[in-house]
């Protein structure tokens, strides 16, 4: 039987999370084999074409800073670039883009293909090898399901929505993680014997239509910017065209055909019994939670700059296929529209991920590391983040180092890697800038200045970013200065900038030292904001320094919470499976009392005096 044992991280799927996680190791030196079914599959984009948005975009800009794949990708691949929320304040502005779905996994392959020490291998994983020689068992490799056997000092599952994967449109099922693509069918029973509990969950996916089939002049175009805002720091503009995207709607009887076939939906009839993203629902969900809306929003959105698809965004559905003809022929502009692709639901396998550590490594199972919807996430920008953190802490696990661990004030994905291992999930978690308690700090705009040195010191950052980076932060440090000392009328720029309604146009015209920085409006518009919200941003970092001092107090791993006196069973029960590092972590579990929180912190102070 072959063997092969020449490398040091496994990554099990090709998926976001799958190429961020390889990508990241490599870079660290790590010797990675790849993983997936189909090499031309690496990161193929299963439904919506599209990347960022609310919250997602925030982390798009987050893995760039941290030396991570998609914002590249995205702006090489982007057909029309949206900022969101303009209207709101800053700290929610959210970039978006429009890819293309056939050059965008191209690209990632590429970047992928030419990446050190990292090797691409089309295989089917059948189970895990650990070693049980002690408690708990150690993963060390992989068996494929042609018998051959991949040893490795740490394997990353990112297996999306294939384990176990079951496709649903009306009665029909298939097995399947996505559409033409099988099912991983023996992962789940390995993962299971080496002592991790699994769930169901279910997303879902709308039908696509002939672009030539659709009549456009029923419909509401959506331009994209005029000044495109890129997702990379490493990217100096967008000089793409861009392409529209068109707006319709439902209407009231496309609602009632919905409800006379609700019998024949797969999650109505009882042939689903997994939840589905709250937050994404089916056009069915939308029909039921919604009764007294007379219509709903489908985003008609090209799948490429020349591709035949266009993806109605809006109408995700399982519904049978004769029904899904009707909905989509109801809809103004589409009534001789050809379905080139049926809508369809998936369930799948998933691991509750208060069974994993903050490092995203299996408390179980040493060695292993989980990552993207594996995790109860949803998005490609969910799973790219995880991916990025895996990839990362499995190659400093190897090397005997501490894992890296983003705060919940220092990132997005540190948020939601906090609320994963901390409050698990009960349905698709999706990110949403009101998930993060400090999201004026986690604005769009300063993901380099937060990240980019973290990055640099854990080796993710090559001399180029950092160099560019540098010259960036220079530049904007400059900037600050120069609004501070520069003064009209008495007073200095950075006074009459905080006033609501200024914007710096006009002594950006008529002060020399400061024409150069408006003309970089990227630059002017970071200053701006910073000026803007300086208030808030310092009382902000005023709660987290108060708050951090108690939450920070770290709890040792194998502390016995049942020896804490008055501590409610179920506290002591909830954070012995979790495990949380710190008191922070231990107070943002799902079910803690304040109460609870007090009686840990009094029985770490008896533990730390009787250390003495």
């Amino acid at each position: 039987m072959a063997s092969q044992s020449a490398f040091d991280v496994i990554v099990i799927g090709g998926g976001h999370a799958g190429a961020e996680a390889a990508w990241a190791a490599a870079k660290l030196g790590a010797r990675v084999a790849l993983l997936s079914f189909q090499r031309a599959a690496i990161g193929r984009m299963s439904c919506n074409p599209a990347i960022g948005g609310i919250g997602k975009g925030q982390m798009v800009r987050e893995i760039d800073a941290l030396g991570g794949l998609m914002g590249r990708v995205a702006d090489e691949t982007g057909i029309q670039f949206r900022m969101l929320n303009r209207s709101k304040g800053p700290a929610v502005w959210a970039p978006r883009c429009q890819s293309d779905s056939a050059q965008y996994p191209l690209a990632l392959q590429r970047y992928l293909a030419d990446c050190p020490n990292l090797t691409l291998l089309e295989a089917s994983v059948e189970a895990m090898i650990s070693d049980r020689s002690s408690p708990p068992p150690r993963v060390v490799g992989v068996w494929l399901a042609d018998g051959r056997r991949i040893r490795a000092g740490a394997v990353i599952v990112t297996s999306g929505t294939f384990l176990r994967g079951l496709m649903h449109c009306g009665e029909q099922q298939t097995a399947g993680g996505r559409i033409h693509e099988p099912a991983a069918g023996g992962l789940s029973a390995s993962l299971a014997q080496l002592g991790l509990r699994l769930g169901r969950l279910k997303t879902g996916t709308p039908p696509r239509v002939a672009r030539d089939s659709v009549d456009f002049s029923q419909l509401a175009p959506q331009p994209g910017d005029e000044s495109p805002a890129p997702f990379s720091f490493m990217t100096d503009a967008l000089r793409q065209p861009q392409v529209d995207c068109w707006i319709g709607h439902t209407n009231e009887d496309i609602h009632a055909l919905i409800r006379a076939n609700l019998h024949r939906a797969p999650m109505y009839s009882g042939q689903i019994e997994s939840r589905g993203p709250r937050y994404c629902p089916s056009i069915e969900d939308k029909v039921v939670r919604f009764a007294d809306k007379p219509q709903h929003q489908v985003y008609l959105e090209p799948e490429g700059r020349d591709s035949e698809r266009v993806y109605l965004n809006g109408v995700s559905t399982s519904l049978p296929q004769d029904v899904q003809e009707r909905i989509v022929r109801g809809i103004a502009g589409l009534e001789r529209a050809r379905v080139v692709q049926w809508g369809y639901a998936v369930e799948y396998d998933f691991v509750p991920p208060e069974q994993i550590d903050a490092s995203l490594m299996a408390k179980a199972a040493p060695g292993l590391f989980l990552a993207g919807q594996i995790n109860g996430t949803s998005g490609y920008e969910e799973a790219a983040g995880q991916g990025l953190l895996a990839g990362t802490n499995a190659a400093r696990f190897l090397a005997g180092m501490s894992p890296l661990i983003l705060g919940r004030n220092e990132a997005y994905v540190g948020v939601m890697i906090d609320d994963l291992v901390t409050r698990g999930v009960t349905e698709p978690y999706r990110m949403f800038t009101s998930r993060a308690e400090h999201r004026l700090l986690l604005r769009y705009d300063n993901a380099d200045e937060r990240l980019t040195p973290i990055g640099r010191a854990a080796g993710l950052i090559d001399g180029e970013r950092w160099a560019r980076f540098e010259r960036r932060q220079a530049r904007l440090e400059s900037l600050r200065t120069a609004l501070r000392e520069t003064r009209i009328d008495g007073k200095p720029v950075e006074r009459w900038l905080r006033r609501p309604e200024e914007q710096g146009a006009r002594f950006a015209g008529s002060v020399p030292a400061l024409r150069d920085y408006f003309a970089e409006p990227d630059l002017w518009a970071r200053a701006l904001v910073e000026i803007k919200y300086a208030g808030y941003v310092e009382r902000q970092q005023r709660i987290i320094d108060e708050r951090s001092r108690a939450e920070g107090e770290a709890i040792p791993c194998n502390f016995d919470y049942q020896t804490i006196r008055h501590l409610r069973r179920e506290a002591a029960e909830r954070w012995g499976m979790i495990r949380p590092h710190t008191v922070g972590q231990a107070a943002r579990v799902s079910g803690i009392h304040p109460t609870d929180v007090s009686t840990l912190m009094v029985g770490l102070a008896q533990l730390r005096r009787m250390a003495r």
